[in-house]
C-alpha cells in the first residue's frame, strides 16, 4: 500500500500533460498536486478513457468510479483485472476511489427530496448494504494501490438537526475502520447530501478528528449551494485536512439556480482558489470531475474542460509570486 507521503512526493510536473508546454509551471501548484481525470467523464469505454486521459491529456494519474455502465463497488473479477491491465498498460496510478459509500438515505428521517428516482453512476445502494461497501472500497483501494475513498454524508435533509450528531458518529466509525486498514476517507461536499459547502464541510471536520477522514473539497459544488466558494467558503476549512480536490465550473442560470459550465467559463474563482491551496501547502490531486455536458460528447466536454483547467493553473501561477 502506498503510503500517503509517497503518494504526495510521487506527484510532479508531468502530470499537467503535453497539451501546453511547461514553461515556469515548476513552481506551479501543479509542480506538486496530481492531475486527475473521472474516466467515465470521458467514456464508460475504460481503455479509451484512460488512452485519452494518458496520452492526450498527459496524465499520470485517474479517478475510478465506473466502466461499461457498470459502478466500482460492482466490479467483479474480470472488470478488476480489466482496469489493472488497462492502468498498467497508460502508466495510470488512481487518485481517489470514487465511491458512493454514504449516498443513501438516512435511516428514521424523513426521504431527502434530493434521493434519486434513479441509480446515479451505476448506483443503487441501501443504507442496510454500507457496511458492505466501506469493507469493499477499502479492499479496491488496496488493489488499485491508492490511499484516498470518497464518502458523502447521506442525502441532503430539510432539518438535519435531530439526526446530525447520530450521522457525524457514523462518519467516525467508518473513519476509524478505515484508518485500521490504512486508507483515509475523503468526504466530498455535495449539493444534494448533508454536507454540501466549505461552512457545513469545517462544522463536520471539527466534529469528526479522526486522522482518516479527510475532505474531497468541491468549490463547484459549494456554488451551487449557494455559497461563495472561494474566498469565503474555503476560508472557513482547515487546510490540514483537505485530502483531494475536484474540479468543475458552474453558471448562475437569468432565472436563478445553477448549472455547470467548463472549467475557466464560469463564477467560480479557480485562479484565487489554487493561488491559495498552494500558498496553504495543498499537495495533493487535483481530480477534474467534468458534469457539464455542453459539448457534442462527453469526451469532448471533459476535453474542453480539460484544457480550460490548464489555462486556469497557467494563470494562477503567473498571477504574482507563488
Amino acid at each position: 500500500m502506498t503510503s500517503r507521503r509517497q503518494f504526495v512526493t510521487s506527484l510532479g510536473v508531468a502530470a499537467m500533460g503535453s497539451a501546453l508546454p511547461l514553461g515556469r509551471f515548476a513552481n506551479a501548484l501543479a509542480a506538486s498536486s496530481a492531475i486527475s481525470v473521472l474516466t467515465d467523464e470521458i467514456s464508460q469505454d475504460f481503455g479509451h478513457a484512460c488512452e485519452v486521459a494518458s496520452r492526450e491529456f498527459g496524465l499520470g494519474y485517474v479517478e475510478l468510479r465506473a466502466m461499461h455502465g457498470k459502478n466500482i463497488m460492482n466490479w467483479d473479477a474480470n472488470d478488476i483485472a480489466e482496469a489493472r491491465k488497462v492502468l498498467d498498460r497508460f502508466k495510470l496510478r488512481v487518485s481517489e476511489m470514487a465511491s458512493p459509500v454514504f449516498k443513501t438515505d438516512w435511516p428514521g428521517a424523513p426521504k431527502s427530496p434530493y434521493s434519486p428516482k434513479k441509480p446515479e453512476f451505476g448506483a443503487d445502494f441501501t443504507y442496510q448494504q454500507q457496511d458492505e461497501l466501506l469493507e469493499r472500497a477499502i479492499d479496491l483501494a488496496k488493489t488499485f494501490n491508492t490511499p484516498n475513498i470518497r464518502i458523502f454524508d447521506f442525502w441532503r435533509l430539510d432539518d438535519q438537526k435531530p439526526y446530525r450528531k447520530a450521522i457525524d458518529d457514523r462518519i467516525r466509525d467508518a473513519a476509524v475502520k478505515a484508518g485500521k486498514k490504512g486508507v483515509t476517507l475523503t468526504l466530498e461536499n455535495e449539493l444534494a447530501c448533508n454536507t454540501a459547502t466549505g461552512a457545513e464541510a469545517a462544522r463536520l471536520l471539527n466534529a469528526v478528528r479522526e486522522h482518516a477522514l479527510m475532505l474531497n473539497w468541491d468549490p463547484g459544488n459549494a456554488t451551487a449551494r449557494g455559497e461563495k466558494a472561494y474566498p469565503d467558503g474555503y476560508a472557513k476549512l482547515p487546510k490540514d485536512r483537505i485530502g483531494h480536490v475536484h474540479c468543475k465550473d458552474v453558471v448562475e442560470k437569468p432565472g436563478g439556480g445553477t448549472d455547470w459550465a467548463a472549467m475557466g467559463t464560469g463564477v467560480v474563482d479557480w485562479v484565487g482558489q489554487f493561488r491559495a491551496l498552494k500558498k496553504d501547502g495543498y499537495t495533493g490531486p487535483l481530480s477534474l470531475e467534468t458534469h457539464w455536458h455542453g459539448a457534442a460528447t462527453p469526451e469532448e466536454s471533459t476535453r474542453q474542460s480539460m484544457r480550460g483547467m490548464k489555462e486556469l493553473l497557467r494563470k494562477a501561477e503567473s498571477v504574482g509570486s507563488l
